[in-house]
This record gives structure tokens, sequence and C-alpha cells, in this order.
């Protein structure tokens, strides 16, 4: 059964963005859902802050080694287009690209910025931008493809992780795949080359590198790929792949996956079905029909019923949950409150599975219940309190405010401060579990006797207990 409005735009923006405040709540309950999708997918407003001057202002964002992952996490808190950053993030899990290797995080937020740019377009033409990205030919040893000598990496993994998946092609597409990207490289390899030499702990320096088509040893001889056979080059291949059903299978599971429910994980997905194969075809269709563009099929899946009705079918990744925290918590919601200690903040997602700018591996992170292992857990259920818990935090200050003025006097119950404080923090759905839970918090004879009916004084410190407990509970791993 469908939801009701405010549960819809609370599902919307878990999916879509990073969660949602009391405020944002109020905005956009004056909107219907379907423009309140449209104006996700075409935002009016900045993202953030121009770079010039959060950078002018807190140079360590931009120099350090751990600056990248943090003024990205501040980008997440603060942004004004959370639809533009969920989809970099979700690309960024895909093309997973690792600084342990690289070294070179500037690079990497150039190619986050290049997630911005093109992740909602079509699909082709991210492709193509991924494959002249210089953090990802570096990452998949690109660099070293020469007609005379051919690197497979690129060209395995662009078929097997980046569009079509594993079954869907052969060793001898990979082969004539990889011979289409050589001369794909970047620009002053020699000179780099030589600073390997002199400082081996920065492989390839720390300049910014640069694409560079490198026409003297691309390997321009026919090829056959795919079926279909030609001089080839590396234009010519992502044309080839975006126009196969593999493809378009392949990207519309991993939305589904991101944005609907919890897949198993890739390596699993060439002998499992989907959870829904219908939810599969619809995004396979709305790809082919809309020529590959990425927004149209976001608009089919984020309208749909299959996506309308997937409440509480997804494991927050630790991103998720530390973003969504922070910007309930109010600690950095502006750039005046960007202090060091976001260095330290977004560690905790390091600590939880999921360190930003470093996935484990080229497979990216998996996703759903590894996420939760014991210990995570623990970490992440401490970090949510810790955050919703304190007082001092500007936003904690304003729910708790907020939710005393709609509860002022003794008339109100408990199960309507458990209501009110689940909808603060973006819960729908409160298990009888977490009001139990809830319920125990109190010593007082009538709520022990008559429960979620009984009446109470509403204190400010009543509220923050419980918004603490909800914080903790089972419901707020879930989106």
């Amino acid at each position: 059964m469908v939801s009701t409005n405010t549960e819809l735009i609370i599902h919307l923006m878990n999916r879509a963005g990073f969660g949602i405040t009391p405020d944002e709540l109020d905005s956009y309950s004056e909107i219907s859902y379907e423009k309140l999708v449209e104006s996700l997918l075409d935002p009016t407003e900045s993202s953030h802050i121009p770079d010039d001057i959060l950078f002018r202002d807190h140079v360590d964002l931009h120099a350090s080694r751990s600056g990248v992952p943090a003024y990205w996490a501040y980008r997440m808190i603060s942004t004004k287009s959370p639809l533009e950053e969920k989809m970099s993030l979700f690309w960024h899990g895909i093309f997973a690209t690792g600084n342990s290797k690289l070294n070179n995080l500037r690079s990497i937020l150039n190619q986050i910025e290049m997630f911005r740019r093109s992740g909602t377009g079509k699909f082709d033409d991210l492709l193509l931008d991924l494959s002249q990205d210089p953090a990802m030919l570096i990452w998949l040893d690109n660099q070293d493809n020469v007609n005379e000598s051919i690197n497979e990496n690129y060209g395995r993994e662009i078929l097997e992780l980046f569009s079509m998946g594993v079954g869907n092609y052969s060793e001898d597409d990979i082969k004539e795949c990889a011979r289409a990207f050589t001369g794909w490289s970047v620009a002053n390899s020699e000179y780099m080359s030589l600073m390997a030499q002199k400082d081996s702990i920065w492989p390839y320096g720390r300049i910014v590198w640069h694409y560079d088509f490198k026409s003297e040893i691309h390997d321009g001889d026919n090829k056959e790929f795919l079926g279909q056979k030609g001089p080839f080059n590396g234009n010519d291949v992502v044309r080839i792949i975006c126009n196969q059903e593999a493809t378009a299978r392949f990207i519309a599971r991993h939305l589904y996956n991101f944005f609907v429910a919890d897949e198993v994980p890739v390596p699993q997905w060439k002998d499992t079905p989907p959870r829904d194969p219908a939810a599969i075809n619809t995004l396979v269709e709305a790809y082919f029909e809309y020529d590959h563009d990425i927004k149209s099929v976001l608009r089919v899946l984020l309208t749909s019923d299959f996506f309308k009705e997937s409440q509480y079918q997804k494991i927050k990744s630790p991103v998720e949950l530390v973003i969504g925290t922070l910007r309930l918590s109010g600690e950095y919601n502006d750039d005046s409150k960007v202090d060091s200690s976001i260095f330290g903040v977004i560690a905790e997602s390091d600590y939880m599975g999921q360190a930003l700018c470093n996935p484990p591996s080229v497979e990216g992170w998996h996703t759903g219940e590894e996420w939760i292992s014991s210990g995570a857990l623990v970490d992440r259920v401490n970090f949510a309190s810790q955050h919703i818990g304190n007082p001092d935090n500007d936003g904690v200050k304003h729910i708790v405010d907020r939710i005393r003025t709609n509860l002022k006097d003794d008339a109100h119950t408990v199960g309507e401060l458990i209501e009110s404080c689940g909808n603060s923090v973006g819960i729908t759905r409160i298990s009888e579990d977490t009001a139990e839970g809830v319920l125990d918090l109190f010593s007082q004879e009538e709520v022990q006797t008559k429960g979620q009916d009984a009446k109470i004084q509403i204190e400010d410190e009543t509220i923050l207990r419980v918004l603490e407990f909800m914080v903790s509970s089972r419901e707020y791993q879930l989106c």
C-alpha cells in the first residue's frame, strides 16, 4: 500500500538525499511528490558555497591528505542539491577508484566533480568521461596500455564492473577492448616516471593529472568487438557497450540496489536473479526509451510504485548514516561551523567500513548486511546517539524546541511523543519493540500501566532521551 505524503517525502529524501531535517519536511510538504522529484532532478539552487571561498578559509580541506574526504563530506552535509551528491556517491561505488594506490587525492576530487557534471546525463558520455579520467586510467594501469604491449586491466573492468557484467562478453572481447584503449593516457607520463625514481612514496607525483591521447602508441588496426568489426578506438567501444541490453540491465540493477532495495553482492549477480525482475525490466525499457539518459531513468524509478513501497528495504551505508546524522545535528550546516573536527567525524565512516576515496578494491564496497557486522553496528549506534543526544548541537536544540512547541501541554500522550521524535529523525514506521524500549525510559506508574496512551508532561530532557533512543533503534539503521 502506498504511504501517506509525509512518509513518501521522508522516504524519498532518505534515498535520493541524506535524510531530511524537520524544517525541510515542512517546506517539502507544501508541494506534490512529483514536483519534489523534479526539484531533485533539476535543482535551481547552488549546491554549495564556491570552492575558492571554502578553501581560502579552510586550506586544510584542500591541501591535506585527508582533506578531500572531509571536503566531500562537507558538501554532502551542506548541499542544496542532495541528489547530485548522492549520484556522485553512487558512481564512486561502481567506478571505484582508491587513493591507496594513486596517492593523488586532487585527481580523485576531479573525478568526483566529473560524476557531479555527468552523473545524471547520458550514460555514453559518462562512460567516455570515465575512460578519459586520469585517476581511473592510472588506477587501472592504462598508461601502460600500448600497441606493442597490451595491458588488459581497463579493458576487462570496463566490461565486468562498469557496464555489462560477467557472462556477457568473451575473453577476446576484453583483448579487443583493451586494444581500442591503447594510447589513452595521462600527460607528462615520462616526467612522472622520473619523479617516481626520485621519490617512490609518490609513484606519479603530486601534480594534478590530465588526460592525453598518444596516437603513436595507439593500435589503429581493425578489431572485432561484441560482434562488430572496424578500426575501433575507445569512443567506438563505449558506443557499442552502451547499446547493449546487458549494459542497460547492469546499470538498472545497480540503481535498484542503491535506491530501492539491497541486492546480493555484485559478484553473485551472474547466478542470482534480481529481487524484482519486473522493476529491472521497467528501468531497462526507460534506458532505451530515453536514449540512455540516466536522469530520465531516475525519474521513472523515483515515481514508480516499486520505489514508493520499498521503505526500510535498505541498510544505510556508513556514509549515509554519518552524513544524515550530521545534517540533523546541525554541526556543520554552514561554512562558519567547519573546523578541524570534521576530519575526525568523517573518519568515523572509515571505522564503520566505508572510507571515502578509498574503496577496498576495484569492486567497490559490498552493501546491505555487510555494513552491520557486530563491531560496525556498535560504532554506528554510538555515533548517532552521541551526536543526536548532545543538546549543545544547534540542530538538536532546534528539534527539541520544535517538539516541545508542538506538544506544549500535558494533554499529549507518550505515543504522540514517540511519533514526533521518530518523524524528526526520519523514522515513520516504529516497531513495537522500539516503542516498548521507549516506554522503559519512563518510571511513571501511569506510563507503565497505560503504555503509549499515558499522558505526560513534555520536557526537554524527556524529548532528548527519546530522540537518542530513536537513533539507536533498528529503524534508524534502515532507510
